[in-house]
């Protein structure tokens, strides 16, 4: 079993609790497998044969995910748990101190042994590098937003970042090793793991092979504008039903996020995806997912202001794929080998080429 102890898990069954302490887990428990309601830790096995399973698809010939929150044997398989409805905060100030104090509780429970810590200088994995006095990475080209916001959060936090500068023949190359290792091919998903990926690397050449990240706080806390607007782009139609919507697509996330640093040989480690935070955010009402004004994340950046300066906990940033410019300049390499943008999806095309 990854990621707990067998017996937490086995009394998670029995109670059907869905969020019974630590940060997920998965694996073989009594003739089946299980794997925790958010997917934190990936699953697979033989399809139609579950006693043979993995961690890592690309050991078996013909890799079936187990669904998050599920269990699975010869039978098929079986929902376990769903992701639970509590009352919601009615005070903002009890909000955003549940919200810091599962933080920090999460924080305080992670060995900062062999553990470097990926830094893009947004408020997320600001509030991560706060508790880890370790060195700090971020990938970009030259001239990125993702390298220069990283730079400038670093300094306001008396810290220094290592900058992975991105170069064509680092996507080129990483561009296979990456669509096999997450066993994907789509350009979004590939733009979004090859940073990752490439930031990981360089940590574990450096000799560290844990990378704290920090993943989730976006689904949990209301980061996204689709969020904010509870638009087309969701089929609810309030913040706080969008922002559910959203934390159940984690699963499909972060499986990709996490085959890809584990390919480049180090173990992630998210402290925002703990139980403790995903249960506060789940407790928060819309107004403090997205403020009044327009504030998306609110009660995680009210909250943020206990770990790192306010201008850090304040700021906004771009999605990886476009602050370090990845996106960008895989857009070019398509085009370079001959996929041309009025080709239908021709950075994908251009991925599976290299791929195959």
């Amino acid at each position: 079993m990854r990621g707990a102890d067998p017996d937490l898990v086995r009394r998670a069954i029995d109670e059907g609790d869905p969020l019974p302490g630590g940060s997920g887990f998965a694996g073989e428990l009594d003739g089946r497998l299980v794997r925790d309601v958010l997917g934190r830790h990936p699953l697979f096995s033989e399809a139609g044969d579950p006693t043979t399973w993995r961690y890592d698809p690309t050991e078996l010939d013909d890799p079936d995910p187990v669904p998050a929150g599920h269990a699975r044997t010869r039978d098929g398989d079986e929902r376990l748990w769903t992701l639970p409805d509590p009352s919601v905060f009615e005070d903002e100030a009890e909000a955003v101190s549940a919200v810091g104090d599962a933080v920090d509780a999460s924080l305080r429970d992670v060995s900062d042994a062999d553990l470097a810590v990926a830094f893009s200088g947004g408020v997320d994995s600001a509030v991560v590098a706060s508790a880890f006095d370790r060195p700090l990475y971020v990938a970009g080209f030259p001239d990125s937003h993702d390298a220069e916001a990283a730079r400038t959060a670093a300094e306001r936090m008396n810290r220094e970042v290592r900058v992975v500068e991105l170069a064509h023949d680092d996507i080129e190359r990483a561009v296979p090793e990456v669509a096999r290792a997450i066993g994907r091919t789509n350009a979004m998903d590939v733009q979004i793991a090859l940073p990752l990926y490439l930031t990981a690397e360089r940590a574990r050449a450096d000799g560290y092979d844990r990378l704290a990240v920090g993943q989730g706080a976006d689904e949990l806390f209301g980061g996204y504008e689709k969020v904010a607007r509870a638009d087309h782009r969701v089929a609810a139609e309030t913040v706080r039903g969008a922002a559910r919507e959203t934390i159940r697509t984690l699963p499909e996330q972060l499986t990709r996020d996490a085959l890809a640093l584990r390919a480049a040989g180090v173990e992630p480690v998210a402290p925002l995806l703990d139980d403790r935070v995903v249960l506060a955010a789940l407790r928060l009402p819309g107004r403090m997912l997205v403020s009044d004004d327009g504030v998306r994340k609110w009660a995680f950046r009210e909250a943020a202001r206990r770990f790192v300066p306010d201008e850090v906990a304040t700021r906004r940033k771009k999605a990886v794929q476009y602050g370090s410019l990845v996106a960008r300049e895989l857009d070019r390499l398509a085009r370079r080998a001959g996929y041309k943008r009025r080709m239908d999806d021709h950075v994908t095309k251009y991925v599976r080429s290299r791929a195959e």
